[in-house]
């Protein structure tokens, strides 16, 4: 489900929307594990995906800031680390780099003047002074599409986003859909969270 929140547009939500209104199960994978939760006879969800990934610093060039990392797999790839990053210094040949990125996808139902939040909110937050470098981040984007139709035979749901594009979907057998009506807001909420430490081996 890998996807830049930087850049958050319709092909990246029409997954969560199929989530949230289609049957979906938890499937974890190696370094990569998610789970979803639904209410039963709700139209939405939520679905969390976590990616870890640890690498080894194995050469520094600090004149230039630059670090190269070998992961687990033996892939080498080198960085440049931007003014942003505090503490390069305190970097060493052998430190483990642990990354951890978070995902979630939450979409849900509302009728049409509760309160929106669309937009987006970033968080950062950095290591203290003269420790090993550090950071988390996360962001939140949101946007709403309307509910253009209801199609209660064939249990579809035709949404309208903001782009001016619509798409249909179908909706979960447990949902009751004579709670949702045409005008109806469905909302979609994406955060990322992006840790990443410094350790000793």
């Amino acid at each position: 489900m890998k996807m830049n929140i930087n850049t958050l547009g319709l092909a990246a939500i029409l997954p969560a929307v199929i989530m949230a209104f289609t049957s979906c199960s938890t499937e974890p994978k190696g370094e990569t594990s998610g789970f979803t939760a639904i209410r039963p006879g709700e139209a939405g969800g939520v679905r969390v995906e976590t990616y870890q990934e640890t690498a080894t610093v194995t050469g520094i060039d600090k004149a230039n800031r630059k670090v190269t990392l070998v992961n687990q797999k033996g892939d080498k790839e080198t960085f440049k680390a931007g003014p942003g990053v505090a503490n390069f210094d305190q970097l060493e040949v052998g430190d483990q780099v642990k990354a951890s990125v978070t995902e979630q996808l939450m979409v849900f139902a509302r009728k049409p003047g509760e309160p929106a939040a669309d937009g987006g909110v970033v968080n950062v937050a950095l290591a203290p002074l003269g420790d090993k470098p550090g950071a988390l981040v996360a962001n939140t984007e949101e946007i709403t599409a309307k509910v253009k139709s209801i199609d209660v035979k064939h249990r579809k749901a035709t949404l309208l986003f903001p782009d001016g594009t619509s798409h249909t979907f179908k909706v979960r057998t447990d949902v009751d859909m004579a709670r949702y009506s045409v005008g109806d807001e469905v909302v979609i909420r994406a955060t990322e969270a992006l840790a990443v430490s410094v350790e000793k081996p």
